[in-house]
């Protein structure tokens, strides 16, 4: 495990949720953004069916969603956040969806690209991982390498880009720490936004986000920070 200290100049952050961002990797993005970067979220469903109770509106729900992505986003120092709007577990790792991906690398040409490590799937007894969150990492894993970067995939979709770093959040197999100590209130407020997902109170879900913090940085000899799995695909 090292402790991963670039700070790129362009970063790209795309989750399932709309709270996802901010659970996985919302003390990067704002340490990031703080230090200079552009930072771009990209959002693939509209979290319409975020709730356990039948009875719930879900047009109201989405808007509300909506809402709190925005307010988070603005907590983390994001410079652009857009939401695709896809259904809840309905992404596909289809033709179709994969050019769409490739059209946000070729127009953000982030450096650093962040989402979810698609080869977690059990967490123990206790969880399995979302289908969109494992549908949507093989997708962008096959955008970015190697679709966006050559010029034969997908040609009407931009110029091709080559992403020179993948940071896969929720992974088994974390090798680098990002220091999160300067922004981890940050992290905590954005989580804290989302209201609709926050039913434990909310001090709980404070100490359950820096107690996860917490232990990340002690890999790595920092007070705080949050762990991915670092890929290069250039060199």
């Amino acid at each position: 495990m090292r402790v991963f200290t670039e700070t790129p100049r362009r970063v790209l952050a795309l989750y399932a949720h709309p709270d996802d961002a901010d659970i996985a990797a919302g003390g990067t993005l704002a340490a990031w953004a703080a230090q200079g970067a552009s930072v771009d979220l990209v959002i693939v469903c509209d979290g319409a069916k975020g709730s356990l109770n039948p009875a719930t509106d879900v047009s109201s729900l989405r808007d509300q969603r909506s809402q709190e992505l925005q307010s988070a986003a603005q907590l983390l120092g994001i410079r652009d956040v857009q939401c695709l709007g896809i259904p809840d577990g309905e992404i596909t790792n289809s033709t179709e969806f994969r050019e769409r991906l490739v059209r946000l690398l070729r127009s953000s040409k982030p450096e650093v690209l962040l989402g979810p490590d698609p080869t977690a799937t059990f967490f123990g007894g206790v969880y399995v991982n979302h289908r969109d969150h494992r549908e949507l990492g093989w997708a962008l894993l096959d955008a970015a390498a190697p679709a966006a970067a050559m010029p034969l995939y997908f040609p009407n979709a931009g110029d091709p880009h080559q992403v020179k770093t993948m940071l896969l959040s929720g992974t088994h197999e974390p090798d680098v720490v990002i220091d999160i100590s300067s922004s981890i209130d940050a992290k905590v407020a954005a989580v804290l936004a989302h209201g609709s997902q926050v039913t434990d109170d909310p001090q709980w879900v404070r100490s359950a986000v820096m107690g996860r913090a917490e232990a990340a940085g002690r890999e790595v000899g920092t007070r705080f920070g949050e762990a991915f799995r670092c890929v290069e695909l250039a060199h």
